[in-house]
């Protein structure tokens, strides 16, 4: 590789990772307010529409509204706020969950016909899973700096609870994530999803959740206490304190909004990578992949293109049957939704199909890093939709509730699983 081409690799791959991890965001906050209206019994967001067309996209459209709304909020600051750290702090929220999602690999190294290995990551560092907990550490920076810059007794207390907090549980989360560690002898990322890739008695995935289940157990639940998310969301519980944030308006609360749910898919993606497989598929090796790939590229875009078209005529068909209860734009929407979701990527596919042969050099490593870049995205988004499924149906604990069972619970058996994990790696050898 020309360090021209070296060059454009080393800046792109950190623009594309932070492409790929910003997208989670509506997506997952969709998720939350779909998935609590259906567990309420509840319709949900669906009013938000693009004018003119007509879009709702079921509810979509209200994320990309409130985008709007907080944007060109008007943006107060207050007198007596100390404006450098009241300031910094959402920017720190922030950086802190895209620092930790930048070490992440989504899919195994791309390999081109030229020689040339490209890193399917934001940041290339062996590091790894240290580079993630020390970057995750500096959202407690956001927090207590939120609450001290703004020069109010109640959202201080806020942030000394919520710094209390994530303190004492990051103590038991990384005593549980050691384990892990210790049980693949490494702390690199990709080499620990690669070791995943092997199998036990000759068909049974080693994913980190089979050779450490406790320690599966532990770090999703310390990961989610983490995320100041319920039933762990005592810094922002209404009936007892006003949150952190609560001097803040406008885009600086909107970060704030987006940081908690890019915690969600960081810590999501941590939990795929270390205890789900990362990016690998059961069963189906990048060699597998790369060798497959000319007859299921050919096979996959006509079966893409054949769904796509169904799914064009499925969205016309419900249109048709429905738009004469709709007064509104909503009876322009099927024939949009038919385009957009239908008939046009069905055409994309059927375009590629002729024009992308299989044997193409380059067709094996693209497919093989775009199919378990889907496995990858698959697994994170449905560990995502968990910890909002229990945001919905747990009840907050009391603030003691809650660190005694980080203190006096979780931490002592963290303690326990690595003193486990380190006499099993003794004796194994």
């Amino acid at each position: 590789m020309s360090p021209f081409a070296a060059t454009i690799v080393l800046v792109a791959r950190p623009v594309v990772a932070a492409v790929l991890f910003l997208n989670l965001l509506p997506v997952l906050i969709w998720l939350e307010r779909k998935g609590s209206a259906y567990m309420q019994d509840r319709v949900g967001p669906n009013r938000a529409y693009v004018p003119g067309l007509g879009l709702r996209m079921g509810g979509l459209v209200h994320s990309l509204a409130d985008v709007l709304k907080l944007a060109t909020k008007r943006e107060l600051l207050p007198a007596h706020v100390n404006r450098r750290f009241y300031l910094m702090a959402p920017f720190f929220a922030l950086f802190s969950a895209l620092l930790a999602y930048a070490v992440v690999p989504f899919a195994d190294d791309l390999r081109l016909p030229s020689g040339a290995v490209v890193a399917l990551r934001g940041i290339d560092l062996d590091l790894g899973i240290l580079w993630v907990l020390a970057a995750g550490s500096i959202s407690v920076f956001a927090i207590v700096l939120a609450g001290w810059a703004s020069n109010n007794k109640y959202a201080l207390l806020g942030g000394l609870r919520a710094t209390a907090q994530m303190v004492s549980y990051e103590v038991a989360l990384v005593l549980a994530i050691s384990g892990a560690v210790l049980a693949f002898g490494t702390v690199d990322l990709a080499a620990i999803v690669r070791s995943q890739g092997d199998l036990l008695l000759g068909f049974v995935p080693k994913w980190g959740i089979v050779l450490q289940p406790f320690g599966f157990l532990l770090v999703a639940a310390t990961a989610l206490a983490e995320t100041n998310r319920a039933p762990f969301d005592l810094p922002e519980g209404e009936s007892e304190i006003v949150g952190f944030h609560v001097e803040y308006s406008g885009f600086k609360f909107a970060m704030f909004y987006m940081a908690e749910y890019m915690h969600i898919a960081t810590q999501a993606a941590v939990l795929v990578t270390v205890f789900l497989g990362g990016w690998q598929i059961p069963w189906m090796t990048t060699e597998t992949l790369v060798s497959s790939a000319p007859w299921i590229v050919p096979a996959g875009l006509a079966a893409s293109a054949a769904a796509f078209a169904l799914v064009g005529a499925a969205c016309l068909r419900y249109h048709a049957r429905n738009r004469t209860r709709w007064r509104d734009s909503r009876r322009r929407e099927g024939a949009v939704l038919s385009v957009v979701l239908g008939f046009l990527p069905a055409a994309a596919c059927a375009l590629l199909f002729f024009a992308v042969p299989g044997d193409a050099p380059a067709a094996g490593p693209v497919f093989a890093a775009v199919a378990q870049s889907t496995a990858f995205l698959v697994k994170t988004l449905l560990v995502a939709w968990i910890f909002i499924w229990i945001r919905w149906t747990l009840p907050r604990f009391r603030y003691d509730q809650l660190m005694t069972l980080g203190w006096r619970a979780l931490l002592p058996l963290a303690i326990l699983n690595l003193f486990a994990t380190a006499a099993v790696a003794l004796l194994v050898g």
